[in-house]
């Protein structure tokens, strides 16, 4: 199965990404990852005004198969939190790249970024090209 993977995203080698717009940062998981997980029942994450540290966990996603620790690609402060995901947590295998993201954070360094993998560099670790 072929994947999509945004070029403008960075991607984390655990399956998150990031796409920035000036300072704000939307988090996310992959379409790859949602695959694997299969059906996704439980999302828990951030209140907004709280600190996500790049590289540390920020919150938890369960599907049938697992319990998964989502974690941080950048550091920043929760703006905003996808409430309609957290209600119907189902819903992120509709579009993980658009309406069902996790976070909105104000990064504080944009630069951190730039130590994620681009997403040639994420297709070929989870598709081995």
């Amino acid at each position: 199965m072929s994947f999509e993977y945004p070029q403008d995203f960075r991607y984390l080698d655990t399956h998150e990404y990031v796409r920035l717009d000036g300072d704000i940062g939307t988090i996310g998981i992959t379409e790859f990852a949602v695959d694997q997980m299969g059906d996704v029942v439980f999302l828990e994450l951030p209140d907004i005004g709280e600190l996500v540290t790049k590289g540390e966990t920020f919150g938890t996603i369960e599907s049938v198969k697992a319990v998964e620790d989502l974690n941080s690609p950048v550091t920043g402060t929760v703006i905003e939190r996808n409430e309609a995901l957290i209600e119907s947590p189902e819903e992120v295998a509709e579009d993980p790249y658009g309406e069902a993201w996790f976070l909105k954070v104000r990064v504080n360094d944009a630069d951190e970024v730039l130590d994620a993998l681009t997403a040639d560099e994420y297709r070929a670790l989870v598709e081995g090209e």
